[in-house]
């Protein structure tokens, strides 16, 4: 058993170096090619604002490096070094049903990681999105929102979990299928209710107030089948002046939502286009694709997961007595960590590969490539995108095509 510990080790280790090598060599070639202006970006971006995109990229990767760090060792601590083993013998000591122990188990868990979180997320708050000019967050609203997130995901792990390991209890050979399905209906259920219940805790949304533009908006959508119930504009900028606009709602009829920082930064043509590139997804059913794909390779993997959880080989590996369900899960995901990074890369080809089809959907809706291209540039300097990826790291990493590429391939739409 020993010397499957040390396998599986030793491979979290390379995944994680590779990683970091990846991001160290992203780094190095922004410093080599981070004050080249781009020829699609000339006149629209000076050096001093390369700069800044640059510095911006530069420490968010480094403080990324420190918090990842963190977050490695802690995982290898809890998982080698015997905390796992303890924490999994004190929920068992409790004595408490199945479901109850499965419930304290995870929530506790979760718990333990968003304490352990806070530093890192005030520190990216207040100290890194603040110094370039991001950040509109106040400290009561950040306390807020992280009360409502603590209470909201409560709730939701909590029907989850019970949910789960009650139909593993009530069918111990079928638990997999059914519990696929309780997810599928899960996610789907949670994409028609958070547009109407969850997203509001959090952000105001009203009608926008430029009847021109919702006039055009209806008129673009329309020409693909799409109706729009209501269009509105999200208080985005009370946390941030990121800039960005969504689709919500499943079937025909769509509610668009536009950041009040994107209505103040875009002309209409721009608009429309992010707008259309979006109607694109839909047209091209991305969506209704990554679901059938991610619900078939789940299939896949739980009723692998629960094949090996027949078995003690990894509680045995561990060496963590009661083999409890819930010791299983921990060291399986752990070890699915792995054997998925070799995949990251399939991914995002995929993702890159629907956002490509999305661009060339939206420039043929509007017949304007221009205001596409216009819409990128500004994203890109309004996010303070990095224009000099690695290329490695944009294969492995980007979801979408990197600016520069993004650009040229518009251009030769």
């Amino acid at each position: 058993m020993e010397i499957y510990l040390i396998i599986i080790l030793c491979s979290y280790v390379l995944v994680v170096l590779f990683g970091y090598w990846l991001k160290f060599l992203n780094l190095r070639h922004l410093e080599k090619y981070g004050a080249d202006i781009p020829p699609e970006f000339e006149g629209h971006i000076d050096g001093k604002l390369l700069k800044k995109t640059r510095d911006y990229t530069v420490e968010h990767s480094r403080f990324g490096f420190v918090e990842s760090i963190f977050s490695n060792l802690l995982l290898l601590i809890f998982l080698f070094g015997g905390l796992l083993r303890i924490y999994n013998s004190w929920i068992s000591s409790l004595n408490l049903p199945f479901v109850l122990s499965g419930i304290a188990f995870f929530l506790t868990l979760g718990y333990a990681e968003i304490i352990l979180s806070i530093p890192f997320n005030l520190y990216s708050t207040f100290k890194i999105e603040n110094k370039y000019g991001f950040n509109t967050v106040t400290p009561w609203l950040w306390i807020t929102d992280f009360l409502k997130s603590l209470l909201l995901s409560i709730i939701l792990i909590s029907i989850i979990i019970s949910i789960g390991f009650w139909l593993i209890q009530a069918s111990p050979n079928y638990w997999w299928l059914w519990i696929w399905g309780f997810f599928l209906i899960f996610s789907l259920f949670m994409m028609y209710i958070s547009p109407y219940i969850i997203e509001p805790i959090f952000n105001k949304f009203t009608p926008i107030d430029e009847e021109r533009l919702e006039n055009k908006i209806k008129e673009l959508m329309q020409k693909i089948g799409i109706r729009v119930s209501r269009i509105f504009k999200m208080d985005a900028s009370k946390r941030s002046k990121h800039t960005n606009a969504y689709f919500t709602g499943i079937g025909k009829v769509k509610r668009i939502v536009l950041y009040d920082t994107l209505l103040e930064k875009m002309e209409d043509n721009e608009i429309l286009a992010v707008l259309a590139h979006e109607a694109g997804h839909w047209k091209k059913r991305h969506l209704l694709k990554t679901i059938f794909l991610s619900e078939l390779i789940g299939l896949i993997v739980i009723y692998i997961a629960f094949r090996i959880i027949q078995t003690d080989i990894l509680t045995g590996m561990f060496h963590i007595e009661p083999p409890t369900l819930f010791a299983k899960l921990i060291i399986l995901a752990f070890i699915g960590s792995i054997v998925s990074f070799p995949f990251t890369p399939i991914g995002s080809y995929l993702s890159r590969h629907f956002e490509k089809e999305a661009d060339y959907f939206a420039c043929e809706l509007t017949g304007n490539p221009e205001g596409m291209v216009s819409s990128v540039i500004k994203l890109s300097k309004d996010n303070l995108s990095n224009l000099h990826p690695h290329p490695w790291y944009a294969i492995f990493y980007y979801s979408h095509p990197p600016a520069v590429k993004r650009i040229r391939e518009i251009q030769s739409f």
